[in-house]
């Protein structure tokens, strides 16, 4: 009967465990969603989805599901698809159906992929993990979840790295490796620990009381004895506070577990540990009626308590509790063999104690039945398992012959880009040469271009010298006129003075009266005007006189020349005839003589030809 309790509480613990962990969150009321937007629906829908799945609701969990990762795909959410989808790749391994984990699992991956997000990536490998555990591949469970740890890696989130943790857990405690089962288990704790989903962290907490039990068989240290029913008092703990975020069936298992506990580690006269078993397998039993899938945990707390009765000698109390589990798991539409078998077996060796042979055989050849029925369940199982893995396994050559293609064809593109870098190399190297030879042609034409322009250049300099030496000439030559025509001028001014001291003698001998004053400050006047005539005469039209010389028809004596440089300037009559000390009738006179010389006509203007002349 021992044999019967262990061995069920050892596939509780290992197999039966890591698929009944979920979100606080997820024991959210379905009305919730009336609340949110299309947008917000999928992240509940999938709480609501492991809801359902860890209370034994797998149809109601894959529709739940189904319609989180529709509309999340809707919205082009690619994280919360992958999310959805990773909850319907746990249903389907935890039912057996193995070709549709796989294919959601590889949707999952790709999706995810796609999203290029750390957190849809690290659930799509957790979904491989997930499959890979229903077909047993230990090698690949170990690969996506590490896998699924580096991408949690790039952003944190405790919750799937606790249930990571935990994959890893039941897979080292397969291999009964103490160092990494008290290793992830430890993991896992401490990440559950930053979430608010206390059902999870019931599993773990059970997780470690595996660990303490792993390691007080290896040393027989009462202390960690204790902690194994102190990790288990935690489970019940939290169910008491949380009872609506702890599953029933998670508390179920701490029960049974603990009760595990007081039979094996205790002596049957410790009357207290004996009370303490049978409470915690009567809790167990009860917690578990009417729960979806929890047969199981009932046929083994009622064969821990008809393990005591029969140690009490009260054969009628075993018997009815062995018949009791029997009946339950018999119940159940698709049977637990396993513990169906060791019920049975136990019945039968019971009645055989008791000398009901009948009995005993009739058990015996059920025990039997079952065994064959386990045995077509698990080569069916096994069947399916080699067939997904076979296709896996294919579609995963498939896809490395195709990366291997691709590799190649790869390689053979770098070659062709090689052949192709080298010919226009080649390329560049003939036309380098050739533009070489052209640039030396085109230098060796350019110098001689340049020979050209130093002998043209030169050609340029020598009638440049040439035209400077003309000018230096025509500039001596026009200097020579300007010192002609100062002379001419100051001969004006000479003659004018002569004729104003003639003048002068005339009337001293004709009037002594003679006002020197006066005739001096008139003097200075003219002298002041006709200096600023000569200046203008000289500066501003050069050519003045020259012009009228070549003009004149008759030679223009100087005084005509003086009448005509005072008619440029725009003197009136009165003013010539002061500076040139006679009548104004006298500059009319000279004035007609001037225009009959220049040999212009009765109706030109003497005045207007000579500013155009100018």
């Amino acid at each position: 009967m021992k044999y019967l309790v262990f061995k069920n509480i050892s596939l509780l613990i290992w197999i039966v465990i890591g698929c009944y962990t979920a979100k606080a969150q997820s024991l959210l009321d379905s009305t919730a969603l009336d609340n949110l937007g299309e947008k917000d629906k999928p992240a509940l829908l999938t709480q609501l989805a492991e809801r359902s799945r860890i209370n034994g609701d797998y149809k109601g969990a894959i529709a739940k599901a189904q319609q989180s990762a529709d509309l999340a795909l809707r919205f082009k959410n690619l994280t919360e698809a992958a999310k959805a989808y990773t909850a319907m790749v746990n249903v389907y391994s935890t039912t057996k159906q193995f070709a549709l984990s796989k294919k959601i699992s590889d949707t999952t991956l790709i999706l995810a992929q796609q999203s290029r997000q750390p957190i849809a990536l690290a659930y799509a490998y957790y979904a491989q993990a997930l499959f890979y555990n229903a077909i047993d591949n230990t090698e690949q469970i170990t690969k996506y979840c590490q896998l699924a740890l580096k991408s949690l890696g790039q952003k944190y989130d405790p919750y799937l790295s606790a249930k990571i943790y935990y994959q890893l857990y039941m897979l080292n405690s397969r291999w009964d490796d103490v160092k990494n089962v008290n290793k992830y288990a430890q993991a896992a704790t401490e990440n559950a620990l930053k979430t608010n989903d206390y059902n999870l962290l019931s599993n773990c907490y059970i997780a470690l009381s595996v660990a303490a039990d792993y390691n007080y068989t290896g040393t027989k240290n009462e202390m960690l004895r204790d902690s194994i029913i102190y990790y288990l008092n935690k489970v019940q703990s939290l169910y008491q506070q949380y009872p609506k975020y702890v599953a029933r069936k998670t508390y179920g298992i701490s029960c049974i577990n603990s009760a595990d506990y007081y039979l094996r580690y205790f002596s049957d006269t410790d009357r207290e540990a004996k009370a303490n078993a049978i409470r915690y397998a009567s809790m167990a039993n009860e917690v578990m009626k009417g729960a979806i899938n929890g047969e199981e945990i009932r046929a083994s707390s009622l064969g821990i308590l008809s393990e005591y009765a029969k140690r009490d000698k009260n054969f009628v109390m075993a018997e009815g509790y062995l018949q009791e589990a029997y009946n339950v798991l018999k119940a159940k539409k698709v049977p637990y063999y396993y513990t169906l078998i060791n019920v049975v077996s136990s019945l039968s060796n019971f009645y055989e104690q008791r000398g009901n042979y009948e009995k005993a055989l009739e058990f015996q050849k059920k025990a039997t039945e079952y065994n064959s029925k386990l045995f077509d369940e698990k080569r069916t199982l096994n069947a399916q398992k080699l067939e997904v893995q076979y296709e896996a396994e294919k579609k995963n050559n498939e896809v490395q012959l195709l990366k291997q293609s691709e590799k190649y064809a790869q390689q053979q593109k770098y070659l062709y880009i090689g052949i192709a870098i080298a010919s226009l190399l080649g390329l560049i190297f003939m036309f380098r040469s050739y533009h070489f030879r052209l640039r030396y042609s085109l230098q060796r034409e350019k110098q001689l271009h340049l020979e050209k322009q130093d002998a043209e250049l030169q050609m340029k300099l020598e009638k440049e010298e040439q035209a400077r030496l003309k000018v230096e000439q025509l500039l001596l030559e026009s200097q020579q006129q300007q010192l002609q025509k100062e002379v001419m001028a100051n001969q004006l001014q000479l003659e004018h003075k002569k004729e104003m001291l003639f003048q002068i003698k005339e009337k001293l001998s004709d009037n002594h009266q003679l006002n020197i004053n006066k005739i001096w400050n008139e003097e200075l006047l003219l002298d002041n005007d006709f200096e600023e005539a000569k200046f203008q005469i000289q500066q501003v039209h050069p050519e003045f006189f020259a012009l009228l010389n070549q003009r004149a028809q008759q030679k223009l004596t100087s005084l005509d020349l003086k009448l005509c440089a005072y008619l440029h300037l725009k003197m009136d009559t009165k003013k010539i005839a002061q500076l040139m000390h006679i009548e104004a009738k006298s500059v009319r006179m000279s004035r007609y003589r001037v225009k009959q010389k220049l040999g212009l006509d009765k109706e030109e203007d003497l005045n207007l030809f000579l500013q155009k002349m100018a």
